[in-house]
This record gives C-alpha cells, sequence and structure tokens, in this order.
C-alpha cells in the first residue's frame, strides 16, 4: 500500500479518486504540531534550537497516519506547493520518524499545481526529496515570529497596559494605517479654481474646454487661487476672439494585466466583490480542493498562493482557442502574451491563479457553486482569457484653443474606444479613482485655424483632497509594493489587526483605534528599527535568499537576535513616565488638536488643570494634572472631533440627580468597557451600585429617570401566558436581553430594554425558539454523525456531537457549507472546549502565543 498524506479532507477524496486503490490519501488537517506556547521554545543560546508541540486535536490524525504507515511500501507527502506546504510535510516526516513508522518506507515529496488527473499523475511519475531550503526558510520565519512576539508582547503589555501583541509584520502593517491617518489629519485643504468654456464650431457642435494659459503663463493646479483671480480669468477668455490653433490626433493601445496573483486576487476581488481578504482567500481554498460537477470532484482553479503571473503553454492555448471561437480572430493577439514576474522580493514563484481549463466557462458551473464561489470563479476566468485578449486601442484628440495673440489657451481632450480588444470581456478595477477613464468625451471634428463661438465660460471652485485611507485592497498593494509580508501572510497580517481591536473598517477603509496609535507610537519611540519598511523588507527578502539556498538561516537569525535582545533589555528599565512623556508628544497633536476655541488641553472640569495621556489599568486614557482634586478623565478621543460630539468624551463624574428612595446621588461614569452610571459611591467592603449603558444609548441623552431605570435593572416584565412562569427584562455581558426560564433571547436594535412590553417580549421567546431548530449540513468525515446549524443566543452556531463552535464574525450562516462547519468545530476543539461553551480541557489555560503576523 502506498500513503498520501495532504492537508484537508476535501483534498483527500478528490486526489484519492484520481490515484486509485493502491493508495490510501489521509489529510493532516493543517499543521500538526507548532513551537510550544510558552516562553524558551526557540533558544538562540542553543543554536536555535526549538520544541514542537503536537497540538490536541493533531494527534489522533497523526496516529491514522501513523498507523497506516506500518507496513507501508512508500509514503508520499503531498502538502500545498509552496514553503508552508514543504514545512508540513517536513513535520510530517519528523514526527512520523521520531514515532520509528518510516523504517523501510520511501518518504517521497510531490508536488502539483492543480488538482485534475493530469496534473497528480505526472507529479507522482515524478517525486522529489523534500527542500531543505524551503524548511530552513519556514524555520527561520517562525523563529523570528516567534522571538519578535514572546520578547516584544510582553514589553507591550508591561509598559502599555490594554495592548494586545506585537508582530513582525502586523505592527509594520499598522504603522502604515496609522501614519496614513495623521497625513489626513495634518492635511489643509486648499482653493483651488479652473475656468471652463464651451464653443460652437463651424458645425454647431458643442466643445468643452480648459483654460490652460493665462496672460502667456501656464496655469498649474494651484495658479487660480481666489475667486476673485478666477474671475478675472472668466473676463479674459470673455473678452477674446478664438480659435482652434492646433489639433493632435494619436492612437494609444492599452494592454490587458496580467493573470491573478494572490495579492491582485485579494484586491480585485475587494475592489468588485467587496470580499475581504480572508474571505477571498477560503472561497479561492474551495475552489482549488475542487467541487463536485456532474457526480465528479473537480479542481477549478491553480494553486492560490502565489506570486507568479507565468502560464503553462497548455493554459495559454487554451485561451487563444476559446477567444477566437467566442470573440472572433481579430481579439486574438499575433503573438501569445508571456508574462513575467515583477513583485518585488518575489518568492519561489509558481505559476499565476487561473482556471485548470478555460473551456468550462462560468455558466457551465453555476449550478455546481454557490454565490461566493460562481463569483470569484468568474472573476477568474475572466482575468485570465483577458490576458491573452489583443489590445484595446483608443483614438485620443486634444485641440488646442487660443485668443489672437495667442497669451489665453483653452484645451480640449478626447478619447473614443476604437477597438474594444479585451476591454470586451474585462476591466482591471481601481483604488480611489486612480489611472484615466477608458473613454471620455468625444470631440467633434475640428480644423486648425477655424474660429469657434464662445457661448459660456464657467469658473468652477475645487479644494484639494486628503489622501484616502487604506481599503483593504490598497493596504495589501502597498504591503506588496513596499516588500512586506507574503501572499500566505496578507490575509491573516488584516485579520489579526482587526481582532487585536488596532483598527476598524467603516465603509471598507481602515480606520486606526486609539490603542492601535498608541502601540505604533510606541513601537516608533523605543524600537524604530524593527517597524522600519526597508528593515522588514529586507527580512523578508533574506528569508527568500534563504529559501534559495544563499544564505544560512542560523546566521540570519544570529545576526537577528543580538541587536533585537539589546533593544529589548535597553527598554526593561524605562519609567513609565518616560513612555508618557514620549506618547504625549507624538499623539498630543491628535488627543489634543487646536480647534481655534481655546487651549485644547485645558481641564474643562476645574479650569486650572492640564490635561495629557495616562497610563492605567486598562490602558491609556486623558487625566488631569491636579488629580486627585479634580477627578475628570475621558477616554482617549479627539477633541471637538465626531466621537466626543457623540458623547463618547463625556465627563467622567456628570451629576444626573437623587435617587428618591435611598438618597444617594447618581452619576455618569466612563470605565474601560464603556460609560455606566452609579449609586453613590465606594463604601468599606461594599461596592457601590452600577449599570452600564445599553448600546444605542448616547451618554449625552442619558437623564435621571433613564439611569434609575437602567439601576434597577432586571425588571419583571409579566406571565409567560404559556408557561406561567415570569419574563425578565436586563443587561449582560452580550447586551439587552429578554429571559424566560434558562433561555435568553437578545433584544432586536428598535427595543427598549427599560420600556418593551410582554407581548413584544413573548414574540420575541417565540421567534428564538423557531430559529434554535437544527439544520443538518451533512456527516462528519471522521464518524458519520450529523454536522448541524444552529440559533443560540449569542449568534448561529455549528454542533457536532457535544461540540459545539459558534460562528466567527466574517462567517454568514447563509450557505454555510460542511467543509466550513468542519473547519470551525476543528479549531473549537484545538481550543480545549468539547462539552459547549462552559468546559474547558485541562491545560486550556495556558498563555497564548502571540500573533505570528
Amino acid at each position: 500500500m502506498k500513503i498520501v498524506v495532504v492537508e484537508s479532507p476535501a483534498k483527500a477524496k478528490t486526489i484519492n479518486k484520481y490515484l486509485g486503490s493502491g493508495f490510501k490519501v489521509l489529510a493532516s488537517f493543517g499543521h500538526i504540531r507548532d513551537l510550544s506556547p510558552r516562553d524558551g521554545s526557540v533558544r538562540p543560546e542553543d543554536g536555535f534550537t526549538m520544541d514542537w508541540e503536537i497540538a490536541p486535536d493533531s494527534e489522533k490524525h497523526v496516529k491514522e497516519i501513523a498507523k497506516a504507515c506500518k507496513g507501508a511500501e512508500e509514503l508520499y507527502l503531498a502538502t500545498d506547493p509552496d514553503r508552508e506546504g514543504e514545512a508540513i510535510s517536513w513535520h510530517v516526516r519528523e514526527v512520523l520518524g521520531g514515532r520509528r513508522v518510516l523504517n523501510g518506507v520511501d518518504v517521497r515529496r510531490v508536488v502539483f499545481n492543480e488538482i485534475t488527473q493530469s496534473a497528480i499523475t505526472d507529479a507522482f511519475q515524478h517525486p522529489r526529496d523534500l527542500d531543505e531550503d524551503l524548511i530552513q526558510a519556514y524555520l527561520a520565519r517562525r523563529a523570528l515570529d516567534y522571538l519578535v512576539g514572546f520578547n516584544l508582547s510582553p514589553v507591550l503589555w508591561r509598559k502599555l497596559p490594554g495592548s494586545r501583541s506585537a508582530g513582525r509584520v502586523q505592527s509594520v502593517a499598522l504603522r502604515l494605517v496609522c501614519e496614513r491617518e495623521t497625513e489626513i489629519e495634518n492635511f489643509r485643504a486648499q482653493e483651488y479654481w479652473t475656468v471652463k468654456a464651451d464653443f460652437l464650431n463651424q458645425a454647431d457642435k458643442t466643445v468643452t474646454a480648459t483654460l490652460t494659459h493665462l496672460d502667456g503663463t501656464k496655469l498649474e493646479k494651484m495658479s487660480l487661487g481666489t475667486g476673485a483671480e478666477a474671475e478675472a480669468a472668466v473676463r479674459a477668455v470673455e473678452t477674446g476672439s478664438f480659435t482652434v490653433a492646433k489639433v493632435e490626433r494619436k492612437q494609444v493601445r492599452r494592454n490587458p494585466a496580467p493573470p491573478f496573483t494572490t495579492s491582485t486576487l485579494q484586491q480585485e476581488a475587494a475592489r468588485k466583490l467587496h470580499f475581504s481578504a480572508r474571505r477571498t482567500m477560503q472561497v479561492a481554498q474551495r475552489l482549488y480542493e475542487g467541487v463536485n460537477i456532474g457526480g465528479e470532484t473537480v479542481g477549478l482553479i491553480t494553486y492560490m498562493r502565489t506570486d507568479g503571473v507565468q502560464m503553462a503553454r497548455e493554459a495559454i492555448e487554451g485561451c487563444r482557442s476559446l477567444i477566437g471561437g467566442r470573440f472572433g480572430g481579430t481579439y486574438v493577439p499575433d503573438a501569445p502574451r508571456i508574462y513575467k514576474t515583477k513583485a518585488k522580493n518575489a518568492q519561489e514563484a509558481h505559476e499565476a491563479i487561473r482556471p485548470t481549463d478555460v473551456a468550462r466557462l462560468p455558466e457551465q458551473v453555476r449550478g455546481s457553486l454557490d454565490d461566493a464561489q460562481l463569483r470569484l470563479y468568474t472573476l477568474i476566468w475572466q482575468r485570465t482569457v483577458a490576458s491573452q485578449m489583443a489590445s484595446a486601442v483608443l483614438d485620443q484628440v486634444a485641440a488646442d484653443i487660443a485668443d489672437g495673440d495667442g497669451r489665453t489657451v483653452l484645451r480640449a481632450t478626447g478619447s473614443v474606444v476604437a477597438f474594444d480588444g479585451f476591454l470586451k470581456l474585462y476591466q482591471e478595477g481601481r483604488d480611489d479613482a486612480e489611472g484615466e477613464a477608458t473613454e471620455g468625451q468625444r470631440l467633434p471634428d475640428l480644423r486648425e485655424g477655424e474660429p469657434l463661438k464662445r457661448i459660456s465660460v464657467t469658473p468652477e471652485q475645487h479644494f484639494t483632497q486628503p489622501p484616502p485611507r487604506f481599503t483593504e485592497a490598497s493596504l495589501v498593494k502597498r504591503l506588496e509594493e513596499l516588500g512586506i509580508g507574503r501572499p500566505s501572510t496578507y490575509a491573516t497580517i488584516l485579520s489579526v489587526l482587526q481582532d487585536r481591536d488596532y483598527v476598524r473598517l467603516e465603509k471598507r477603509r481602515f480606520i486606526p483605534e486609539d490603542r492601535g496609535r498608541l502601540v505604533t507610537a510606541f513601537l516608533t519611540s523605543f524600537f524604530p528599527r524593527y517597524v522600519e519598511y526597508d528593515f522588514t523588507a529586507n527580512m523578508e527578502e533574506m528569508l527568500d535568499d534563504i529559501s534559495g539556498g544563499r544564505i544560512d538561516w542560523k546566521g540570519v537569525l544570529s545576526d537577528f537576535w543580538v541587536s533585537f535582545s539589546e533593544a529589548v533589555e535597553a527598554i526593561q528599565g524605562l519609567r513609565t513616565k518616560e513612555v508618557l512623556d514620549a506618547l504625549d508628544e507624538l499623539l498630543g497633536p491628535h488627543f489634543f488638536r487646536d480647534t481655534g476655541q481655546g487651549d485644547p488641553r485645558a481641564c474643562p472640569s476645574c479650569g486650572d488643570g492640564r490635561l495629557s495621556l495616562k497610563l492605567g489599568r486598562y490602558g491609556a486614557f486623558v487625566g488631569c494634572s491636579n488629580y486627585p482634586d479634580c477627578r475628570f478623565t475621558r477616554r482617549l478621543v479627539v477633541n471637538g472631533g465626531e466621537d466626543a460630539a457623540n458623547g463618547a468624551g463625556a465627563e467622567d463624574g456628570r451629576r444626573l440627580g437623587t435617587d428618591p428612595e435611598t438618597g444617594f446621588e447618581v452619576v455618569l461614569r466612563q470605565g474601560p468597557y464603556g460609560h455606566y452610571v452609579q449609586l453613590g459611591e465606594a463604601q468599606e467592603k461594599k461596592k457601590p451600585k452600577r449599570a452600564s449603558l445599553p448600546k444605542g444609548l448616547e451618554p449625552a441623552a442619558l437623564d435621571l429617570e433613564k439611569a434609575l431605570g437602567l439601576l434597577a435593572l432586571p425588571r419583571e416584565i409579566g406571565a409567560h401566558p404559556e408557561s406561567g412562569e415570569k419574563i425578565t427584562a436586563g443587561i449582560g455581558r452580550y447586551g439587552a436581553y429578554v429571559r424566560h426560564g434558562d433561555a435568553y433571547v437578545s433584544l432586536k436594535p428598535d427595543d427598549d430594554v427599560l420600556t418593551i412590553g410582554l407581548n413584544r417580549a413573548v414574540a420575541l421567546i417565540a421567534d428564538a425558539g423557531t430559529k434554535a431548530k437544527a439544520e443538518t449540513l451533512g456527516a462528519h468525515p471522521e464518524d458519520g454523525k450529523p454536522v448541524t446549524l444552529r440559533a443560540g443566543r449569542f449568534g448561529p452556531y455549528v454542533q457536532h456531537g457535544t461540540l459545539r463552535a459558534t460562528l466567527p464574525k466574517k462567517v454568514s450562516a447563509d450557505g454555510l457549507t460542511l467543509e466550513q462547519a468542519v473547519e470551525i468545530l476543528a479549531a473549537k476543539a484545538a481550543r480545549g472546549n468539547t462539552k459547549g461553551r462552559g468546559a474547558k480541557k485541562a491545560g486550556a489555560a495556558k498563555r497564548t502565543p502571540p500573533s505570528r503576523a
């Protein structure tokens, strides 16, 4: 028997059909082991020895593979064809070797770029040994990420409470977002004007032109800076007689974009499909591993983690044949288009992302794919085919329109598509209106010397615009331009920044949270070298050199560790005041912005205190220098900014009135988790009663009546008409709810916890009961037991036996597949929880390692 190991059960299922009965294909379910999640798992003093640990949920897969290898003739390691895939294969070989099950077993590595019958057959006819250079590059990257995470993150936790973690690449990406936000805040709009005029030619056709020269001087963008200057320019145009001075005609060819790499696929899917980078990769993974088409599992696209833009000769010929048959011979270029990789520091490049068979049209597989899969496959298919189509041809015309002495000149431009070429099928998206439009206004036929009749002259006011915030697409593009990160890391980087609450996405744009700005300010102040763009890119280049066998991996680690450990040691003795002073200097212009309404650092409570950044148990905040006499605080919001206007910066300690029952004062306060109301003050061994403000209730709208209502929660609404049990309303950890027996039901956005009545509460409970019915997604691939989708108090979740896992925020219950559910359940099991939300396995409280990104 020949044993084959791949990463996923879906991939195993597809490959098993191609290989036949002489092979047994097993899945490792991703990495089977990782560095032990504790300090000292990478020991620089011992030649960078590493301690690996098999994940609890991986042990059963390892045992299954080990059992199968006993008595086997050959072991084929068929994991993905990149650095990470090579690492998984290496881990499998090392673990099996340690268990002494490989004696007499020939271990070979096979790689393929697509999961098709021909590709699999060819790969198994040409096996190779494991690539030690790729493995060493993986070890170096993993060690670097570990050393940075486990040494830098604790410094952050001690010196900057409330921070989550720091990562080698993650921190640099965060710096990009924060610096862009600073640029926007420091931006000052400038006024400028343009002047346009409409003319009629001899054939009574309208021509619109823009003023380019005034009084013999060429106008720059900011030349007309005021309305008065614009009006003077208008008068100059209105007093002149104009003729066509010069006409320029030329043809411009536009070439198609190359087929997708990982980063360009993520960018285009973000622009056109509004997919996050993570979702793009999840959907692409399913298309690569195979979907059921006509009873056969077929891989629809090539491997989706690549820097390469080249395509196989057979794929190019397939595109040219399809183009000729579908669009006509004029759309087939004379010679095939050959693309070469241009990405800076491109790692071991594979073929571009393309359909495994371009003859498999999107409309032919529509019934076999869900909506997300079909949209992404269509995008990949169109981009691939278009990359081999003829260039588009545009006729461009520019006419200079001048007065008699040629001192006042206007220019009219136009373009028209003479031949659409690849544009017939596909046009690449753009970020922030960059570049020129494909087709502009079409100018009428103009002749040099032709007199024109002026119709109107119009001044237009404009203001310069700040640089746009990063979208997922533009941030990935910028990271790639700088040589930071690699195809397999972009999605993780963006997700980690959001999961750590360092940034948030609003209208598909990244905005740094104050926590993220503090971390960036701290790192640029005390670890500047390690968040420099060039340093990070150079480190990526060295990792590429390791994978190419050009430099020694331990030498790279040693050079890095010497300087990095010194920097960490130097920061250990830093006093809190030094940290605060540095952060206050860097971020003061942001948090204490001069709005022209007095001293932005003056305390609004005591009047003579000075506001500055402070550090507390839960992170940074703004406090008064007269503490403890003045207890004014506010969370980190920009004075005069939108958050402050919405009440986010309301004073800590605003008095709302007196409780008529107790005589205690009711006060609005602000804590690390938001605003709350407090009844009275703390007494010896007795905390005052407190109640959080529900979502949607702004601090500025809070009055004494509402505050007393919140303090009285939970309140009884009435008895359920069927069960007779009482129904109560309250606010818990996950927001406002109604309770009936042991069942909790979250309130909808329009419901008010203080006023909700019995009829509405009963309706919510009944609706929740209906939604709680389980939807069976299919049988689990390991034991055949059903995997179900259910609705719970905390949102939709999947269940297999006693194991339950809440769906991540970015995963929709609509269209959830069995494969997705199995992955979510496996991730939950890895965290050590197999008996529902409340139970934990022994050891589950281990310290979680910082992010690797």
